[in-house]
């Protein structure tokens, strides 16, 4: 305040100055036009300045009096309201030191621990110290604490001053801290009601509807649809939502947010409960639900929730997902898939793929990493497809695979599929917007052999059989995801038979779609339908040497008696699942893994086996089950995917034992959530 004070007095001097100076200089003038009156200039410049000198004086003595009167008040003023704050605070030293709180203070914690919290905001300011010494920081910190019953808002300010006053020694710089302490409980509150009243809206489907009214009869048909009502109806009632009937298998379903966790922790329940309602016999209706809050509109809500409703159908239903945070939380999907597909669709995705190609420069195609027959064989069926159609097709693939290395040495020899197969560096370099890339038996960004070529085109199409993940390929321009298929070869087979154009399979062409088939199908015994033998029939008439195919998948004596080496290492956990390992490296480690993993399943009582293998940067888990257990939920929380028969993952930054310890808790984790 003294600084200031000075500050005015030097003000009003310095103008006085400059009028003398004004004054003096007009006089000159005058003199110079009339020097009679020097004389007369000179006086009463000398009186002036006297006069000025006198007043100068006074006024100084009399601002500066006032001045040092307004600051004693402001001062006390500011001491007063210091000591007498509405709200607590305190003044600390930056090494925690507390040299003075406020009576608010001492009564709002009496009977509280306040240290605890202090240490905690202490060590925040430090940083902000340190930070304002690199001059990053604007000497203020706000920080949400809650103390007891309520929410403060602590608002920390800091101010550098000199330990030593001496000036002879060099002063040390500290810093004074002043911590207020702001009921913030209230806000807090408004702002969790404003959240938890926030909407949540649902699609709701009967996954099997028209499939399973029509094996009822006429009678019995309202008698099912009460029954369905009912029970979502009920479900819906339990959250004081608001459901909507919008068509005779779908509802909307409107809820607030504070509703969400329970609808959580219920898990879902009506999945369940609408499995119940038997019609004498008939009937198994299924659901799939999805949830969403993600958007600032009911619409985005709803537009939110029909995507996640896509993943939902594409993972083949029975199941409910929550999209909270572009997180993606599953509940369900452990009924076996049921084989409900249309052929109309399979012709309608035929056409469009044959316009596709018509219009596209040239055509890539390729699988996931480290291929199997299934996505070679689909592969080889799309390349004989682009081919009919008289465009050049390539097949990206890595050489170094050994799950397929006899059906690469039987085409080997084969002129027409010399420069066909390419890898990725050759596929980046000749890759461009004109050119169609068709993936196959994976739906997964970083699933497939060449992530870098899904940037390189706008032209894609994805064929797969898979349940769909929440790292699907968005941008594709055409999807056929059948998940009630058998295997991605299937598909290609029917979409064959359905395009315009006549295609001629070359025999090892439909012997790699038939080796697809019987690959995925465990020859014919797992997942396979009316049509999975249909597309069977049609290849067997294309060549299909049986014989040759079952060569394809001998193993020989070394690798077999590796397989024997897991098996017999099997640990058996939860009575009925088997887990083994198989620690060596070798370039045939996901084939030895999955094979084994086959042969475990073998054995009676065992429902569920899992081979882990070491991939030296990587540990791979091969899953198989009966249909009992579903392996695809799993092994899903590995960062893996699949079928409920039929999944696979690959970890990272992980052990083997680590790994297997992880697999043991998620197995736990599953049966837990299905209790």
């Amino acid at each position: 305040m003294q600084n200031t004070n000075r500050k005015v007095l030097d003000t009003i001097t310095s103008r006085t100055k400059i009028y003398l100076v004004l004054i003096f200089i007009l006089l000159i003038v005058i003199c110079w036009q009339a020097p009679s009156m020097t004389i007369y200039a000179v006086i009463g410049y000398l009186l002036l300045l006297a006069y000025t000198y006198y007043t100068d004086q006074k006024r100084k003595s009399e601002l500066s009096e006032t001045l040092q009167d307004l600051t004693l008040t402001v001062d006390t003023a500011a001491k007063t309201s210091l000591i007498n704050s509405p709200f607590p605070l305190i003044i600390m030293e930056n090494d925690g030191n507390v040299i003075w709180k406020s009576s608010k203070f001492t009564t709002e914690f009496a009977n509280i621990d306040i240290n605890t919290y202090i240490d905690d905001i202490s060590l925040d300011i430090k940083d902000a110290i340190k930070k304002d010494n690199e001059k990053d920081s604007k000497k203020e910190i706000v920080k949400q604490v809650r103390i007891g019953e309520k929410d403060y808002k602590v608002i920390a300010k800091y101010v550098k001053y000199n330990k030593n006053k001496n000036k002879e020694k060099k002063s040390k710089k500290e810093y004074m801290i002043i911590l207020y302490f702001i009921d913030d409980s209230e806000n807090i509150k408004l702002q969790k009601e404003y959240k938890d009243s926030k909407s949540c809206i649902a699609i709701i489907m009967i996954d099997n509807y028209e499939e399973t009214m029509q094996r009822l009869e006429s009678e019995e048909k309202p008698q099912a649809t009460a029954e369905i009502d009912k029970c979502i109806y009920e479900w819906a009632n339990e959250t004081n939502g608001v459901l909507l009937k919008i068509e005779k298998d779908r509802y909307v379903y409107f809820f607030e947010q504070r509703y969400l966790e329970k609808v959580k922790e219920d898990k879902f329940s009506v999945l369940d409960k609408i499995k119940e309602i038997n019609i004498n016999d008939k009937t198994q209706f299924t659901l799939s639900i999805a949830v969403s809050n993600e958007g600032s509109t009911d619409k985005e809500k709803y537009k939110s929730a029909q995507t996640a409703m896509d993943i939902v159908l594409g993972r083949g239903g029975d199941q409910a997902v929550i999209r909270e945070n572009e997180i993606y939380k599953f509940f369900g999907g452990r009924a076996q898939e049921v084989e409900k597909r249309t052929k109309v669709k399979a012709r309608v995705v035929a056409h469009a793929l044959e316009n596709l190609i018509q219009n596209s420069q040239k055509v890539m195609i390729m699988g996931h990493t480290n291929p199997d027959m299934d996505a070679i064989g689909s592969c080889m069926g799309i390349y004989r497809l682009a081919k009919s159609l008289g465009k050049d097709a390539y097949i990206i693939y890595d050489k170094n695979v050994t799950q397929i290395e006899s059906f690469l040495k039987s085409i080997e020899k084969d002129s027409e599929y010399e420069d066909i197969m390419i890898n990725k560096e050759v596929a980046i370099e000749n890759i461009n917007q004109d050119t169609l890339l068709v993936i196959v038996d994976t739906n997964k960004i970083n699933y497939v052999e060449a992530p870098e070529l899904l940037d390189k085109t706008e032209k894609i199409v994805v064929i797969d059989h898979h349940r769909r993940s929440t790292d699907y390929i968005e941008k594709a321009t055409l999807i056929f995801q059948e998940v009630y298929a058998s295997s991605t070869a299937e598909l290609v087979t029917e979409l064959l038979q359905y395009v315009d154009v006549k295609v001629d399979l070359r025999e090892r062409e439909a012997e790699s779609l038939y080796a697809g088939i019987m690959m995925d199908t465990k020859n014919f015994t797992f997942k396979t339908g009316v049509r999975t033998f249909e597309a069977a029939a049609y290849l067997r008439r294309c060549g299909v040497d049986i014989i040759r195919v079952k060569k394809w998948f001998q193993s020989d004596l070394k690798s077999f008696n590796k397989i024997a080496d897991v098996v017999k290492k099997a640990e058996i956990v939860n009575d009925t699942i088997a887990i083994s390992i198989y620690d060596k490296k070798a370039k045939d480690v996901s084939l030895i893994c999955a094979k084994a993993a086959d042969e475990l399943l073998t054995i009676s009582d065992i429902t569920a086996s899992f081979v882990i293998g070491n991939l030296g940067d990587k540990v791979c888990i091969s899953g198989r089950s009966i249909g009992d257990i579903n392996v695809q939920i799993i092994l899903e929380k590995l960062g893996g995917g699949g079928h409920i028969t039929l999944a696979g993952a690959q970890v990272e930054g992980m052990t083997i034992e680590e790994t297997k310890q992880e697999l043991i808790n998620r197995i736990n984790e599953y049966f837990s959530e299905r209790d």
